[in-house]
Parts: structure tokens; sequence; C-alpha cells
């Protein structure tokens, strides 16, 4: 794997950060603003668009379709689908912020099934540079305390961490064979029908609502395509620490778009996390990881 490949593929996982940040952040306003989506419909307009954009693309670029783990296409789509219903339902329910930190665990989380199921194994360095980077998501989303109440919201995030984290592994162990595009577009296809019986409730009107909800849906195929990308040259481990950017963007965008506050502990966790991803980075460019079987 190249430097130019690998350093391109960071730069993706930026990107990914700041879409799925933005998705979180126009989630959080149609679940909760005058004119609202539930969970289940605002999956069902995720899902539709992305699957719309990928024949859209497909039509143009026919070469690009080209599927070969069929199995493990259709388990990334069901396991997708759970994360997408399950992360809705937590913003709809409790803080962007308090969802975000909860939620992005899983990074954490894919790292530690990559022990097991790819056979990657991490250096210490790399684990220390993932909880620091963990360490400063929590300071900007917890404003300073990690005290967290259980209730619906939070495990739902929780749950949604948890199949993200399988997802990443799935999507690590295609790589090899199945290309990015392809990818999402059964990641859609196969998570529509595991999201469409939450959608059942009578469905909202208005042109900006939906106008936001069509954004909110291509941003996360823009995200979703970058980081499949992504997996292709990182290892689940240097991957995680890079998806720690994800929450740091959503809390920026939040206080952009939402008007959030950001405190200076806030300020202090963004800087806190840039230095374990940077660490992580040193690190992952001198790793090996052990190919999967």
């Amino acid at each position: 794997m190249t430097a130019r490949r690998r350093a391109l593929a960071r730069l993706q996982l930026v990107g990914c950060g700041l879409f799925f940040g933005l998705m979180a952040v126009l989630g959080r306003l149609l679940s909760t603003g005058p004119i609202r989506f539930t969970p289940g419909q605002l999956s069902v307009v995720r899902f539709g668009v992305g699957a719309a954009a990928s024949l859209a693309v497909f039509a143009v670029r026919p070469s690009l379709y080209r599927p070969h783990n069929v199995r493990l296409l259709v388990t990334r789509g069901i396991s997708g689908g759970l994360v997408v219903v399950l992360y809705f339902a937590a913003l709809a329910r409790i803080p962007a912020g308090e969802a975000g930190m909860i939620y992005n665990l899983f990074p954490a989380i894919a790292t530690v099934l990559a022990l097991g199921l790819l056979g990657e194994r991490p250096r210490l360095q790399l684990w220390l540079a993932i909880g620091i980077a963990t360490l400063g998501v929590g300071l900007v989303l917890g404003n300073g305390s990690l005290h967290l109440g259980v209730g619906w919201g939070e495990g739902a995030a929780l749950a949604a961490a948890v199949f993200a984290a399988v997802s990443a592994n799935v999507i690590r162990a295609m790589r090899g064979t199945d290309n990015a595009p392809t990818i999402f577009f059964f990641f859609c296809l196969a998570g529509l029908p595991v999201v469409v019986p939450f959608a059942l409730d009578p469905w909202p009107g208005g042109l900006l609502p939906w106008t936001l909800a069509v954004v909110m849906a291509l941003s996360a195929f823009a995200a979703q395509v970058l980081m499949t990308e992504a997996y292709g040259a990182l290892s689940v481990g240097e991957a995680a620490s890079w998806l720690q950017l994800t929450p740091i963007a959503q809390v920026l965008l939040a206080a952009l778009l939402l008007g959030e506050s950001i405190t200076a502990v806030g300020l202090l966790g963004i800087a806190v996390s840039v230095a374990g991803v940077a660490w992580a980075t040193r690190l992952g460019q001198r790793a090996v990881a052990v190919p999967p079987p």
C-alpha cells in the first residue's frame, strides 16, 4: 500500500467526519422541529435517496457495479439498517452531543472486534492513541463531564455503536473483493426492509423539511462512500482514531447551524482529539497488520 494511497484515505475520513456530522445535525433538527420525521421515516429517506444516487452513478459508469461477496454485502446492509434506525431514534430522544458521544464508541469497539475477526494486532501505542482521541471526544461532547443517564436514548445510541462496529469489520473484510459504490448500494438495498416497519406513521409534508431530509441523505451517501473507500487502505485501528473526528465535526456544525454553544473544555477536547489522531497516524504508518484469512 503506497504512502500516497494511505494519505488519501485519511483525507477521505476527514471528509467522512464532516458529512456524518452534517447528517447527525440535520437528523436532530428534523426529528425535533415543528414538522417532525420519525426515526424510521428518516431512515427510509436516507436509504431511498442513497439507493437512487447509487443507481444514477451506475447508469453513468456501469463498471462500478461489481458485487462479489453477496453474503457479506447483505450482512453489511442488515447491520447498517439497524445502525441507522437506532441512531436516529437516539437523536430524537437525547441531545445530539450525548448521542454522538455514545455512538462514537464504535471505532474502539470495532478495533476490539478486529482482533478476532480480521486478525489485526494494533500496537499498545495505537490503543493509547485511540484512547486519547476518544477522551477528547468525551471532553467536547460532555463539556467536561462524562456522566450520562441511562434511558431509551442512551440505549439506542449504544446499540447503534455495537452494530456500527460490526459493520466496520464487515466493510474491511469486503474491501479486497468489492468496491465502495457496490458496498454502499447493498447497504441501502438490504437496509430498506429493516427500517420500513418503523416508518408506518403519517409522513410530514412541506418543501423545506423534505429538502433538508434529502440533503441529510446525500450527506450520509457521501460519508458512507468515503468511509468505505478509506477502509481499503487503513487498518480498522487507525481508521478508528480518524473516525473520532466525526463527533468533533458534529459539535462544530451544531454550533453553526443549531446555535449550540462550545465551552472552553470543549475547545480543549478538540485539541486533545486532534493530538490523538495525529499520533495514531504516525503509528499507523509503521504498523503491519496481519492479513485476514
